[in-house]
């Protein structure tokens, strides 16, 4: 027997009607490129998006059609975000911090037709823009007299010059609620990256699993700050999480620096905010000296990168602000886990549910996990046994984007298909998950990957190089670094600086490793493969220069 309810798909387009109907005067702040605030409305926002989607339209965009964007946090992104998305079409947000011949490479894998932009990353796009022939539209988004006028980018429209001459009035497609609705590509550990492909269904259901109290806990009452940039995995799902709640929201711009956030915060009464560690470490640093303190702000999620107990008390005990500590990757849309307190652990000592606290936090509904051995027997949650961790799910991947590696899923006995998130993790009996090592060997510094792969194999291209080792290290302020340590080949001699001269324009400079160690041996394993646990307690006593 079959319910009797109204059927109506799960679409990106009745997040942004939603919006306007209900919270027509919800305000959306922006901090420009051009350096002043804009702002306007839920309606307005729902009425520029369908001019979005008439434009495409009027472009012969096909629905499917990859429309990518390389632009901040602001209001004509979260336009495109629902006019793209909202007819049919997909959404490709890029990372600008990658290097020029990763991002071309990215554009023509996914067989981007329009590419948006702020104009602050015209040199990046001058850059790639002769390697991307398949991109049909360049788009800088600004007003028409704000064009860049010496570029080598031929046809390049204005955004308001491209939407401005279409209706505010636009019938949205009724898709198959399983129809794409955006990508974003993995910083690739192994190879050329990846893209998770999420649908319109996964995208909504993660924006009401974000948006529940146990999660975010967003309100029509709250003012909500994405720091955390639009060009990772859709600011994780905050500008959604938003329009379905009515939350106000303010974008930063791209002016990251502690003192144009703080400023920010105070001015539009921000009530909650989100970000990589260090981002917030940067507004510590420019606060605490100043005896500053937030009038409004009351709670901050903290992901991309574990937060250190140190900012958590910080926060918490100077500032008054309740940090959320939470967990996810690109493959998951990105939300996995948050950790807050359970309601038994309320009567726990404030030493106690720190140490909870401290953890990545227990699943948003949505999401199931669990810890395997290597032969994929399920592992005890006990909070001490640790094994690789899996994830289930509606918004995590079945596969990558035109099925690029083998099938990225394991099989438990029932048929269902787990995805190996690369986390080695403790689970406890209450069901806070804890990340304790990566089974990758991919680097993390301030919330973005790096590959020890990539690193290894340029210094392997120097002539004087016999092998090499990519490893993070710690760093108080970017959580890790990459060092490459090297052996080199018989009578051959090579300094520090001459090697990490040689990673000038292959990676991008936050890329490039810290230091170099030299060695007269890298250990390697039966297959030949390199031992990094070797080569880590080889360096354990080591400490980065830069640190």
């Amino acid at each position: 027997m079959l319910g009797l309810m109204q059927h109506q798909p799960l679409l990106i387009s009745a997040m942004i009607e939603h919006a306007a109907r209900h919270h027509h005067d919800g305000e959306i702040v922006s901090r420009r490129v051009e350096g002043d605030i804009h702002r306007y409305t839920y309606t307005e926002l729902a009425e520029r998006s369908r001019q979005v989607a008439n434009a495409l339209d009027a472009s012969s965009i096909a629905q499917g059609d990859r429309v990518a964007t390389l632009a901040w946090n602001g209001y004509r992104h979260m336009e495109l975000y629902f006019g793209v998305s909202g007819s049919g079409r997909v959404l490709h947000t890029i990372n600008p911090r990658l290097h020029p011949e990763q991002i071309a490479w990215i554009i023509n894998h996914a067989e981007d037709v329009v590419l948006c932009f702020d104009t602050s990353f015209l040199p990046l796009i001058e850059a790639v823009h002769a390697k991307c022939p398949g991109v049909k539209h360049w788009v800088a988004l600004c007003d028409a007299d704000k064009l860049p006028a010496d570029t080598s980018i031929p046809n390049l429209l204005s955004y308001e010059a491209w939407i401005g001459p279409h209706s505010t009035q636009y019938q949205w497609p009724v898709l198959d609620e399983n129809t794409a609705s955006s990508m974003c590509y993995t910083s690739g550990t192994t190879g050329n990256p990846k893209a998770a492909l999420y649908s319109h269904r996964s995208t909504a259901l993660h924006a009401y699993g974000a948006a529940m109290p146990d999660v975010m806990c967003l309100s029509a009452t709250d003012a909500v700050l994405p720091v955390v940039p639009m060009f990772h995995v859709n600011a994780w799902g905050l500008p959604y999480a938003a329009a379905i709640t009515g939350a106000k929201v303010v974008f930063p711009g791209p002016a990251m620096d502690g003192k144009s956030i703080y400023e920010l915060v105070e001015a539009e009464g921000v009530t909650m905010a989100a970000g990589v560690p260090t981002i917030w470490q940067m507004l510590l640093g420019y606060m605490l000296p100043n005896n500053l303190r937030f009038s409004t702000l009351n709670r901050t999620v903290i992901g991309g990168a574990a937060c250190p107990p140190a900012m958590i008390k910080t926060f918490e005990d100077v500032l008054k602000v309740k940090v959320l500590h939470a967990w996810g990757m690109t493959e998951m849309s990105p939300l996995g886990t948050l950790g807050k307190l359970k309601n038994k652990q309320l009567k726990l000592s404030e030493a106690e549910q720190q140490k909870i606290l401290e953890k990545q936090g227990r699943t948003v509904y949505g999401v199931d996990m669990k810890i395997v051995d290597e032969q994929g027997k399920e592992l005890p949650w006990d909070g001490k046994t640790y094994g690789d961790l899996l994830v289930h799910g509606p918004w995590t991947i079945a596969k990558y984007y035109k099925q690029e590696g083998k099938d990225p899923l394991v099989y438990d006995a029932q048929g269902i298909g787990w995805f190996p998130t690369g986390d080695v993790a403790t689970i406890d009996s209450d069901g806070f998950m804890q990340i304790t090592d990566r089974s990758k060997d991919v680097i993390k510094s301030g919330g973005e990957w790096i590959s020890s792969i990539d690193i290894e194999n340029i210094a392997m291209a120097h002539p004087s190089v016999a092998l090499a080792a990519s490893i993070g290290v710690p760093h108080p302020k970017w959580d890790e670094r990459p060092i490459v340590v090297v052996a080199l080949k018989p009578e051959q001699l090579l300094t520090r600086e001459e090697l990490l001269a040689f990673y000038e324009g292959k990676l991008a400079k936050w890329q490039i490793p810290d230091d170099v160690v030299f060695v007269d041996s890298i250990p390697l394993g039966a297959t030949g493969k390199l031992l990094k646990t070797r080569v880590r307690e080889m360096l354990s006593d080591y400490k980065l220069p830069t640190a």
